[in-house]
């Protein structure tokens, strides 16, 4: 245990380190960030894929596009138990983060995440690759609804001026990501001079190719599991990202000055929250076969 706590307190010591001499951090997190607020990852052994998903049909299948076209009843009886945690608040993790970003040093929150927790603790600079189940839209007049809205209804959801079907604004199986939250995303990394990524086993394209556009030196690992770029990163800390996190950056630090409409990840606000009709559509309409999803 000594063994374990010594090289413990090491790899703390060098990521406090890295993370005091870097300017323009990026931080990827994937499900594990959110664990820790109470919501399951996909695919650990109490994950959602692993779940029973109360129908016929398995839970990998029913978060594709094609599912939900032709059975909008039973994916959003899904999605209502199962991908929607209205009671879930920010851990030690999205707080830490906030605490960086304050300090001047973060650059970019990439998230796989759908959960708007980085939002609510206070990020500025977050990049959602797979949308938001706070967002939700009409998919006629593109008129805009919380995610209360989806949630208090029953069955399929109805827009309350036209009648058509109100869905979530996050990416399903089957469904492109942004490319504009994509190229943000790889344009931020490119940038950095330190990519930390937490919470995520880099299995899901394509976040998990992110790492290619930074040198592996400069390359981070926080997760409780293994990833395949372990061995390769400058360091791999399998622990508790939220207690990882909170222990490496410090709660009272100098802030520095951030400039607003300077940075090419946030120019549009928080997380990109604000999209328009035209972006929506886009992304419901096109289709390809392609393994990200929205976890």
């Amino acid at each position: 245990m000594d063994r374990y706590d010594g090289a413990r307190e090491k790899k703390i010591a060098l990521l406090k380190r890295l993370i005091s001499e870097s300017e323009k951090i990026v931080f990827l997190g994937g499900a594990g960030v959110s664990t820790e607020s109470g919501i399951p990852d996909f695919r650990s052994g109490q994950g959602i894929f692993n779940q029973d998903s109360g129908l016929e049909y398995r839970p990998v299948d029913i978060i594709s596009h094609s599912f939900f076209t032709k059975h909008p009843e039973e994916f959003f009886d899904f999605y209502r138990r199962k991908l929607c945690y209205p009671n879930a608040k920010p851990n030690k993790a999205h707080k830490a983060l906030v605490r960086l970003e304050r300090q001047g040093k973060l650059f970019a929150v990439i998230t796989q995440n759908v959960d708007n927790l980085h939002q609510m603790a206070g990020s500025k600079k977050t990049i959602e690759l797979h949308g938001s189940v706070s967002r939700n839209y009409c998919t006629s007049c593109r008129k805009n609804f919380p995610l209360a809205y989806v949630l208090e209804s029953t069955g399929i959801p109805k827009c309350d001026d036209c009648g058509a079907m109100v869905r979530p604004d996050i990416v399903l199986y089957e469904e492109h990501l942004d490319h504009t939250d994509i190229d943000r995303a790889v344009a931020s990394i490119e940038k950095a001079d330190l990519m930390i990524i937490g919470g995520t086993s880099l299995t899901v394209y394509p976040a998990a190719t992110f790492a290619q556009f930074l040198p592996h030196d400069r390359v981070v690992i926080i997760n409780k599991s293994s990833t395949y770029l372990d061995l390769q990163a400058m360091l791999t800390i399998h622990d508790s990202i939220g207690d990882v996190l909170d222990e490496a950056i410090p709660k009272r630090a100098r802030k520095a000055k951030i400039q607003e409409g300077k940075s090419s990840v946030s120019q549009e606000g928080p997380g990109y929250s604000d999209r328009t009709a035209s972006k929506r559509k886009s992304k419901q309409d096109k289709q390809s076969d392609k393994t990200e999803g929205n976890h």
